[in-house]
């Protein structure tokens, strides 16, 4: 009977210590409702090969006019202005002469670079801010890959003074306990995948996120799983046991919206029409 107790404990404490470091916010939660968008357009309504591409202002614009919620992403410039850019360095979308990383050039530097083959240049948060007017809801991806948060202040004080409905998200949980701990209002989502999988491992970090490790800390409102991974327990155990919504990224077909929507609430969509 004491073996059987002591193997019972043995068994129970791990579980107990799993459960809890996966657990999301479940006290003081803010308003969801705006996850009640089921569709956002990912990086906007974007045609890299022509005058919307990706995180552009033509973007956003086509993905409000057909009353799609977005999401977008933002770094922070070497003088402190957020700009709605996806990758760390600029060279993909703006081409070889793009040197280095975005957080190396001022805003007015990046200003020289175009988007793709259009025109369009990379616009400041506050600009699409103020172009979206709240017409549709925005889920703001803010990108950092170390522990200095700094920029989290000069994004969430212009998110501040804007009227619509948006959450933010982000891969670094030190993002959203930033927000946890000076913003606590706003909704805020753990972005995560299988980085192992995902050719992505780097450290023990990598394998926390992968399995939410870190919600104790973050306490997401809502987990955006990479859905080509979406067999990860944890991810599974926040939408079944916590009963928090699961976003799907990045669905990009009919076929795709169509077999996920069982495991999943939200969907982050590109090259196709819901």
């Amino acid at each position: 009977m004491k073996k059987l107790k002591r193997l019972t404990e043995m068994v129970t404490a791990p579980c107990a210590l799993y459960l809890l470091a996966l657990m999301p916010r479940m006290t003081k939660r803010p308003d969801i409702s705006l996850l009640k968008k089921k569709y956002f357009a990912h990086r906007g309504l974007h045609d890299n090969a022509g005058a919307a591409p990706e995180n552009s202002m033509p973007a956003f614009e086509r993905a409000v006019e057909a009353s799609y919620g977005i999401e977008l992403d933002v770094h922070v410039t070497r003088d402190g202005i957020p700009v709605v850019f996806h990758d760390a360095k600029p060279a993909r979308m703006c081409g070889a002469q793009a040197g280095g990383e975005i957080e190396d050039y001022t805003y007015e530097e990046l200003r020289r670079f175009t988007l793709g083959v259009s025109a369009e240049r990379i616009p400041k948060l506050e600009d699409v801010l103020l172009m979206v007017r709240g017409r549709v809801p925005l889920i703001v991806e803010i990108k950092c890959e170390t522990t200095d948060v700094s920029g989290c202040e000069v994004i969430d004080r212009i998110l501040r003074a804007y009227g619509g409905a948006y959450c933010i998200e982000s891969f670094n949980p030190i993002v959203l306990l930033w927000f946890r701990r000076h913003h606590n209002e706003v909704v805020r989502g753990q972005l995560a995948t299988n980085f192992r999988r995902d050719g992505e491992f780097r450290n023990v970090f990598s394998f926390f996120m992968t399995h939410l490790l870190f919600n104790f800390l973050a306490k997401p409102d809502f987990i955006a799983y990479n859905h080509e991974f979406r067999e990860e327990p944890g991810r599974k155990i926040c939408r079944k046991l916590y009963r928090k919504p699961a976003a799907a990224w990045t669905v990009r077909s009919r076929e795709e919206l169509e077999r996920l929507r069982p495991e999943f609430d939200i969907f982050i969509f590109e090259s196709f029409i819901p």
